[in-house]
C-alpha cells in the first residue's frame, strides 16, 4: 500500500479528481495547526457537488457569479468545488495557514485555467485572513454573501460562539449555508446543533445525496438558512438536492444510531483490506479509523 494513500505524517501532497479535474493539495500534517491538513469531510462535500451538480441548485448554470465565503478553508479543497460549478469564492483562513492556501490556490488554479483556457465554467478564487468574530476582517471581505461554507471547522466548544457570529456577521436574508462536519465529540456535536437550531433552519443531508462512495456515516452535511421570513423556508430552497427532501434535524440526531452505522462501516473497510480491495477513499478512512480506536484506548 503507497504511503501517500494513508495520508500520513509524511504526505506533503494529497490529489483529488473532481469535477473532471485532477487537483493537488498540498499539505502539512506535521505542523501546529490543523488548517494544514486535508480532512476527509472537504472531500465528502466537493463529492457531493459534482454528483449534485447536473440539475438544480447546483448546477453551473444556477452558481454561475454567486459569491461564497469558505470558512476555515485550510487546504482550500471546499472552495475549488465551488469555484469549479462558476462561483467566486473567497477562501479564508487563520494567517498561519494562508501561505498553504495561497500556494494551493495559486498551482491549481494555473492548472485549470491551463487545461481550459478562455472557458468561463471556472469562477474564480482569492484569499483573505479571516480571524472568527474579528470585525474588521468581516469588513474586508464585503458581505453577505450568497453561500457561506465550511468543513470540519467545529472541534472544540470555545469555537461555536464565536463562529456563530461570523456567519451572522456575513450572512443576508438569502444566504445558505453550508458545513460539512465529521463527529468527533457527541458534547460538541449536541452544543453546536442546539446553537444552530436556535439561529438558523437546519436540515441535514442525505447519504443518498452524496457521492455513492465519498461518504461516511461519521460525516455529515448540512445545510441552513437564517430564520425566515414566511416566504424564505430552506424548504423552498432546496429544490435543488433532486427528487428527496433533506432531513429535519432531531434532538439527537441518533448518535447511537450513527455509532452503529460508524462500527458497521469499519467492520467493512477491514474486510476490503484483508482482501485487498480498497479504494483511495477507504485508505484514507483506514486512518480515521486508527484514530478513533487509539482515543478509545486508554493507556495505563
Amino acid at each position: 500500500m503507497e504511503a501517500d494513500r494513508l495520508n500520513s505524517p509524511n504526505t506533503s501532497a494529497v490529489i483529488f479528481e473532481v469535477l473532471g479535474h485532477q487537483l493537488h493539495f498540498a499539505q502539512d500534517p506535521n505542523s501546529k495547526h490543523l488548517g494544514t491538513t486535508v480532512w476527509d469531510a472537504s472531500m465528502v462535500f466537493a463529492k457531493f457537488l459534482e454528483k449534485n451538480c447536473r440539475r438544480g441548485r447546483f448546477s453551473p448554470s444556477k452558481l454561475k457569479g454567486k459569491r461564497v465565503i469558505e470558512l476555515g478553508a485550510g487546504c482550500g479543497v471546499a472552495g475549488f468545488g465551488m469555484a469549479l460549478l462558476g462561483c467566486d469564492v473567497v477562501t479564508t483562513d487563520q494567517t498561519e495557514v494562508l501561505p498553504l492556501l495561497m500556494r494551493n490556490v495559486d498551482r491549481n488554479t494555473s492548472r485549470i485555467l491551463q487545461i481550459a483556457p478562455g472557458s468561463d465554467s471556472f469562477g474564480s478564487m482569492k484569499v483573505a485572513e479571516l480571524n472568527w468574530g474579528n470585525a474588521d476582517h468581516i469588513r474586508a471581505v464585503e458581505p453577505p454573501f450568497d453561500y457561506i461554507i465550511g468543513t470540519d471547522v467545529v472541534y472544540a466548544e470555545h469555537l461555536l460562539e464565536p463562529l456563530l457570529q461570523t456567519i451572522l456577521a456575513l450572512s443576508g436574508p438569502r444566504t445558505t449555508i453550508v458545513l460539512g462536519y465529521e463527529l468527533r465529540s457527541t458534547n460538541v456535536h449536541d452544543q453546536m446543533l442546539d446553537l444552530w437550531k436556535r439561529n438558523f433552519e437546519v436540515k441535514s443531508v442525505p447519504k443518498s445525496k452524496m457521492h455513492s462512495e465519498y461518504q461516511h456515516p461519521s460525516i455529515q452535511l448540512f445545510m441552513m438558512r437564517p430564520k425566515p421570513s414566511s416566504d424564505n423556508s430552506i424548504d423552498k430552497e432546496i429544490e435543488d438536492v433532486p427528487s428527496e427532501e433533506t432531513e429535519q434535524i432531531s434532538g439527537d440526531d441518533d448518535i447511537s444510531n450513527k455509532d452503529d452505522q460508524i462500527e458497521e462501516e469499519e467492520s467493512s473497510v477491514v474486510e476490503n483490506l484483508q482482501s485487498k480491495e480498497i479504494s483511495d477513499w477507504e485508505t484514507r478512512r483506514c486512518g480515521a479509523m486508527a484514530a478513533r480506536l487509539l482515543r478509545d484506548v486508554k493507556i495505563t
